[in-house]
């Protein structure tokens, strides 16, 4: 199960309310597709700091980390896909887990957008089906429409599922600036994909809405 949302502005409050909601309801990964992309970075930042009551990263801290690290690399190594999304991150380790669970892209006006080392897009392979994240879907390109059948964008006030053809855009709405902030799961039944949009109070907005895939048609036919 994956949980989608975007266009947190850096409220970093509305970013942790969609994260944890979504986790709750099962995610265990996450897709951000910006707007802004540090929010990520700076969240991580401020749940550290809230799980230290506010205090500055100290010395301590730091070799508390370290030794945290050493010691796991005697155990099992965790991956991404293993358990539930984690509930905490006041440890390296947990911020390190956190991290890989999310796919993320970059908006237009960002730095990231115009760094040549970071994908504006991003291609994620739900099961058997290939899906395209990405923050405004007028960056796609004739070549992401005919790779991918499910499209996964930010920048659009309210969450919603259109069909053109055999394909799909998705979207969760935003987290900030819209009347109601909203964020997704997209679930996989069976061998279908399932679609789903709440508000932050856990109100669902958006009935799960089953995608009808057609897996022979990988390319789109162009009048």
């Amino acid at each position: 199960m994956i949980g989608v949302f975007s266009d947190s502005h850096g409220d970093l409050q509305a970013f942790d309310a969609a994260y944890e909601l979504l986790r709750s309801l099962g995610a265990r990964r996450f897709l951000f597709t910006g707007a802004r992309y540090t929010d990520l970075d700076e969240w991580l930042l401020w749940r550290r700091q809230k799980s230290r009551g506010g205090r500055e990263y100290s010395d301590a801290d730091f070799l508390a980390d370290v030794s945290q690290w050493l010691g796991s690399q005697d155990a099992l190594p965790r991956t991404a896909s293993r358990g539930e999304a984690p509930a905490d991150v006041a440890s390296e380790e947990d911020r390190r887990l956190v991290m890989e669970r999310f796919v993320r892209v970059p908006e237009r006006d960002s730095l990231q957008y115009r760094d040549p080392a970071i994908n504006n897009k991003a291609m994620d392979l739900l099961g058997d089906t290939l899906c395209c994240v990405v923050h405004d879907k007028n960056d796609l390109t004739r070549e992401d429409l005919l790779n991918a059948l499910v499209f996964i964008h930010g920048k659009d006030p309210e969450p919603k599922v259109v069909q053109i053809g055999p394909r799909y855009f998705l979207t969760p709405g935003r987290l900030v600036g819209a009347a109601e902030q909203t964020c997704a799961l997209l679930d996989r039944v069976d061998r279908e994909l399932r679609f789903s949009a709440y508000r932050l109070d856990g109100h669902v907005v958006l009935e799960p809405h089953v995608l009808t895939l057609d897996k022979k048609s990988p390319k789109l036919t162009l009048k």
